[in-house]
This record gives C-alpha cells, structure tokens and sequence, in this order.
C-alpha cells in the first residue's frame, strides 16, 4: 500500500481525469440521448428510423471498436487530431447515448398518453408538449436507471487507460509495471477510488427515487 502513497500525486491525477471524463461523457451522453429519445417518438417517420438504426448499432457496437475508431481510424481523416483525452470523452459519449436514450423513452412511455394529446388539444407544438408536460414528468420516473447507466460509464472510463489517456486505471497499470510485488494493494487502492465515485451515486439515486415517491 506505500506505493500507493509515495505516487498519490500521480493517483489523484488519474483520479481527475476519471471524474472529466465521466463529467464531461457524461454531459454529451445526456444530450446526444435526448436528442435520440426525442426523435424516437417523434411524429416524423424518418427521424424515428434514423434513432432506431442509431441506437441499435452504437449499443451493439463494442467500447473497445470504438475507442479503436476515434483514436487510431480518425486521425487518418482528419488533419489536426484532438487530444487522446478529448477522442476519449466523445468515444464515450457516444457510446452511453443510446443507453440514456432508451431510459428517457421507458419514461416517456411511462406518461399516460391522455396527456399528450390533451396538450395537442390545446395548441402545444410537438417540442412544447415533450418539454413542458412529458419530459419533466419522465425525467422523474427514470432517475434509477439513468444512475445506473452514469455507474456504468464510470467503470467504462478505464478502457480509456489502454487508449493513451492516464486516467485510474492508466495510474495503476504504471505502477503494477514499476511494482509487480504489490499488484493487490494498488489494485485495492485504485478501486477505492472508483468507489468513491459510484457509491455516492447509487446513494443520491436512492434519495432521489424517495422524494420522487413522496411527491407523486
């Protein structure tokens, strides 16, 4: 556990980079699934066959093809590649958006129709209808399982480690390299780290789903 603390510099710099990369995945993913779950239930045919083919091939698509993509197949298109950790954020993105999206639509169908078209009745346009009386209303119905897919992001931030970004788990492969007597102790230590990121988030779902209760 020593090494643990005499490179606590480097440990607490890939414990930073885990946290952007889940922020920042993790704020793309959310839009890029709202746009998909709009489109899904969207009044207009094409929009809802161009969500589906998107959410069935990005959700069948392995994380590690994808990273492979963005790193190593982009840079040949395009002319001046980004930083590796912001190939990362976007691969993972991508990757969670169409997790993201298929819970926003479970709660989307979770609303009683009879609302939606109580506020066609009265003059809503499709965006306003999905903006001020569905999604406020699904938003509440999915916090459990848009938390479990924001766990699951976490733990998928360490593929970013064997793409050139020294995230976590970037940090413990290193040190195991330099240490191989005491592979347990970081790898015990490294995961603490995660845990303390996914514990607090399964404990705000929890509180969230309670007061979601009491309010409906």
């Amino acid at each position: 556990m020593s090494v643990l603390f005499e490179n606590i510099d480097a440990v607490l710099a890939g414990f930073l980079m885990t946290l952007r990369l889940l922020l920042v995945g993790g704020a793309g993913a959310m839009v890029i699934g709202l746009l998909v779950a709009a489109m899904r239930i969207s009044p207009v045919p094409s929009l809802r066959v161009f969500a589906a083919g998107y959410t069935e091939l990005v959700r069948n698509v392995p994380l590690t093809l994808m990273f492979m993509f963005f790193v190593f197949v982009l840079p040949l298109i395009a002319p001046n590649r980004p930083p590796y950790e912001v190939l990362a954020m976007i691969a993972l993105a991508i990757y969670t958006s169409p997790f993201v999206a298929e819970a926003l639509r479970s709660g989307i169908n979770g609303v009683p129709v009879g609302q939606a078209e109580a506020s066609r009745s009265i003059g809503l346009s499709f965006g306003q209808t999905l903006t001020i009386v569905i999604l406020p209303q699904a938003l509440r119905m999915v916090v459990p399982p848009l938390i479990n897919v924001f766990i699951a992001l976490t733990k998928n931030t360490s593929v970013a480690g064997g793409f050139f970004v020294v995230e976590l788990f970037g940090v413990a492969r290193q040190l195991t390299n330099s240490h191989g007597n005491e592979v347990l102790a970081i790898l015990a230590g490294v995961a603490v780290f995660y845990l303390l990121i996914t514990v607090p988030l399964g404990l705000i779902a929890g509180a969230i789903e309670k007061k979601v209760q009491v309010l409906r």
